[in-house]
């Protein structure tokens, strides 16, 4: 059961959290109730507090708590004087959550911190988080236990002088954190103290995030991996016979889009899915609105069909999307209705998504396609007019401003009188900032989906065509044609016509191009990197 987190009632208290290895995922039930309570978050790494944001409330304040004004990293010693000096501050009734990356027990500068609280009199609680240590390679598809494995070391190897003796037979794997020097200093003490130079090595880098790499060589040539690491972050090593398995059990870094960056052009509130569902697959969605929502000019249709629909004008209301459901359900607010006015109608959804909307407030649909989820789909599945059986031969159809009168046409074919009615209009959003712009045109994005032909036209219409290396989604034959209209090639076509197909038609496509590029002997790349690979070779060939 969730339990409200709150700050103590007279004085300030402290939460040391534990933030995990680094995927917002992977933060605990008891870790997101601290943040969301919290007034202050004091964080190891200060570039983490966009992913934790989302967290929090909108008036919450971020510490940087990785590095001093001049740049200078800090120390356990100077973090507990920056959590004190914070905590008096705000002296009444404040949560401060000290955010600490990985487990705040495990390889970190808890002790000195609680103490300095202890001794000071503040008041502090401890959330253990995910650790580092065991997740990492978890997540590298290096497995830390075994048959054959007697003993397992985990070394912080940024903490001093370490025995590197006790680490040197074969049955015992070592975890190492650290930078790379740190890392490097670790990998001569193995070989020194005796450790074959022929014992497998795993070297990841990011772990746990979409840019995660994985590097497997020998403890022998560890040295020239290192030279290329990323000083400034902290990685993990791990030595030993365990990382023979890798090739079998790595799941994260094999999934079909790992480490893709999709553009979804569609609002916030309707891509919220297909986010979730990417996300699935390896891949992070930045999502760019192409069009704006607005009520309609003039409130007349609305109000007349709202009214009709309380005393009883309708048999069945249609809704054809999420912007539908939302705007009559803005209108019932706005006169003071509720759910309990539809009683005795027939609702109709157009897919799974609009019926989830009904669902959240409070109605279920009677009718949603089990095939194709479009007006054509309603329309097969949409009874015919019975004067015997139908009482009312009158339907709602709420929509946008510029849908089409298929479903309209259709309906009355079946004998309906339909009200076709504008809910809501939909005008072209305003461009995107200027670096998702310059990233759709260079390439910097690996796939762009494509819901409708109106997010084709309204996207190079703000932000111009995506580059001609990024991977073309499309819902269907009609989009699709709609790109190439635009000039732009398209590599995927969803068999369904869902968000849902639309996902992991994509998701196979970039299987497909992870078999061919194993099947040359090359590495996976994303299609975004085949960019600037290519251009690097048309340097190099030109020189």
């Amino acid at each position: 059961m969730s339990t409200q987190i709150t700050s103590h009632n007279t004085s300030t208290r402290v939460a040391f959290v534990g933030a995990g290895p680094g995927d917002p995922g992977l933060l605990t039930v008891r870790a997101r109730e601290y943040l969301a309570a919290a007034d202050v978050v004091i964080l190891d790494s200060y570039h983490h507090a966009e992913q934790i944001e989302p967290f929090t409330k909108a008036e919450a304040t971020f510490v940087d708590g990785a590095a001093t004004g001049t740049g200078k990293l800090m120390n356990a010693n100077s973090r507990a004087k920056l959590l004190l000096k914070t905590v008096s501050k705000h002296p009444n009734s404040c949560l401060v959550v000290r955010l600490m990356d990985g487990d705040p027990s495990a390889f970190s500068g808890l002790s000195a911190e609680a103490l300095a609280c202890s001794q000071s009199g503040v008041p502090f609680d401890i959330v253990p988080g995910v650790s580092t240590a065991w997740s990492v390679p978890a997540y590298a598809g290096v497995p830390l236990s075994g048959k054959g494995i007697g003993e397992l070391h985990m070394i912080n190897a940024s903490t001093g002088k370490v025995d590197w003796s006790r680490s040197v037979a074969d049955e015992v794997t070592v975890v190492v954190l650290g930078g790379a020097t740190d890392l490097a200093r670790a990998v001569q003490g193995l070989l020194t103290a005796g450790r074959s130079a022929e014992t497998p090595v795993s070297l990841t880098e990011h772990g746990t995030m979409i840019t995660q790499r994985t590097d497997v060589t020998t403890l022998g040539q560890a040295a020239s991996f290192l030279e290329r690491m990323d000083h400034n972050e902290d990685s993990v090593l791990v030595v030993g016979a365990q990382v023979g398995l890798r090739d079998e059990l790595s799941w994260y870094e094999s999934k079909p889009m790992f480490g893709w960056r999709v553009l979804v052009p569609r609002t916030k509130d309707q891509a919220a899915p297909m986010v979730e569902q990417i996300a699935t697959h390896g891949a992070t969605a930045s999502v760019v609105p192409t069009i704006s929502v607005e009520p309609p000019r003039t409130p007349t249709q609305m109000d007349k069909a709202i009214r009709g629909l309380v005393t009883g004008r309708y048999e069945w209301v249609g809704f054809t999307s999420v912007n539908a459901v939302r705007a009559v359900r803005e209108k019932f607010h706005e006169w003071g209705l509720d759910a309990r006015s539809f009683s005795g109608l027939k609702i109709a959804a157009v897919g799974g998504v609009t019926e989830k909307a009904l669902n959240d407030w409070g109605l279920n649909a009677d009718l949603v396609p089990e095939d194709e989820q479009s007006a054509k789909g309603l329309l097969e599945e949409w009874p015919e007019y019975d004067e015997v059986l139908d009482p009312i031969n009158r339907v709602f159809l709420p929509r946008a401003d510029i849908a089409t009168e298929t479903l309209t046409a259709g309906l009355q074919e079946l004998g309906w009188e339909v009200d076709d009615v504008t809910a809501y209009r939909t005008v072209r959003a305003s461009p995107p900032p200027a670096p998702i712009r310059e990233a759709i045109k260079a390439g910097d994005f690996d796939a762009v989906c494509f819901t409708s032909s109106s997010t084709v036209r309204n996207l190079v219409g703000i932000a111009g065509k995506p580059h001609h290396t990024t991977v073309v989604a499309c819902i269907g034959p009609a989009t699709a044609k709609t790109a190439e209209e635009h000039g732009l090639r398209v590599d995927v076509i969803a068999p369904e016509p869902s968000s849902a197909s639309l996902v992991n038609a994509l998701a196979s496509y970039g299987l497909e191009l992870a078999a061919a590029a194993s099947a040359t002997g090359e590495r996976p790349l994303r299609p975004s990197q085949r960019r600037t690979t290519r251009g690097r070779r048309a340097t190099q060939d030109r020189a």
